[in-house]
């Protein structure tokens, strides 16, 4: 099978996996030739063919910033997928439902997102970053395995959209010119406190990601320089940073909850049905 025709064969499949919501066998076990390379030729492909049916790229998420999580799933750099409008959903902060049946092995993950009022570009510190944001936000991404047992390579996890599931967001922080000095030191410093049921799960810590979330846009800006087949950021997208504690399984029943320190977002309450 040629380059091209594996990578429209694996854009097929996980497709169609996406849409009846099931899984499959890990592609790095079937695929000698797959590699970051294919996985990221295959987002390209996803991405034309999630447009053509009418869907809307409205920004990247990142995964694997949080290097605690590294050893958990055998991934030891970040990876990004595109979001879509179908994907984004804003939600009230005192309580929102999320659809188990909408997603395949979900798991639950507590996430900081930066959205741009201009493109960023490679070099730039996170003074130089916080200039292009727009505004900030707190949002629980659930992300979901299309591999059974959240048994996969890097290469696998790229292709399937990043894990990516659903984004559900809570109130936008303008970043404004008085308080953009701010905004760059409680982005470096804040904790959040995750909670299911109402017992306490998990605390984390803004440097988990990266060394913080602007340090994940910066890896981010980085690594799209050097994609041959994907554009780099622009204006107007917004990029989910990655998991600040450890990501945890969700089931019906659930209800899941966050509380801020060190920063002013608002916690997000998100009820499993």
């Amino acid at each position: 099978m040629g380059a091209n025709q594996l990578i429209d064969a694996i854009a097929a499949e996980v497709m169609a996996a996406l849409d009846g919501r099931r899984q499959i066998a890990p592609i790095s076990d079937r695929e000698p030739g797959f590699n970051l390379e294919v996985a990221y030729a295959v987002t390209a492909r996803v991405l034309e063919m999630r447009r053509a049916r009418g869907e809307k790229p409205v920004g990247r998420k990142l995964g694997f910033t949080n290097r605690n999580i590294w050893d958990e799933y055998n991934v030891y750099a970040p990876i990004w997928s595109y979001m879509y409008d179908t994907t984004v959903r804003w939600v009230d902060p005192a309580g929102a439902d999320f659809e188990l049946s909408s997603v395949v092995e979900p798991r639950i993950e507590p996430e900081i997102t930066l959205a741009l009022k201009r493109a960023p570009e490679p070099g730039m510190d996170e003074a130089a970053l916080m200039d292009c944001l727009d505004w900030v936000a707190h949002g629980f991404e659930v992300v979901q395995s299309l591999f059974p047992g959240w048994t996969f390579q890097a290469p696998d996890t790229v292709a399937a959209f990043g894990l990516h599931g659903a984004l559900m967001l809570g109130p936008k922080h303008a970043v404004t010119t008085a308080n953009v000095r701010e905004w760059l030191a409680r982005l470096n410093s804040f904790e959040v406190r995750l909670s299911r049921n109402g017992a306490a799960i998990d605390t984390g810590h803004a440097r988990n990601v990266l060394g913080g979330p602007l340090s994940a846009l910066r890896d981010v800006v980085e690594v799209l320089a050097k994609d041959k087949v994907n554009p780099p950021l622009s204006a107007g997208e917004f990029i989910t940073t990655g998991t600040v504690t450890r990501a945890f399984p969700i089931t019906k029943g659930d209800v899941w909850s966050t509380e801020f320190a060190g920063a002013p977002f608002e916690g997000l309450t998100l009820r499993i049905v």
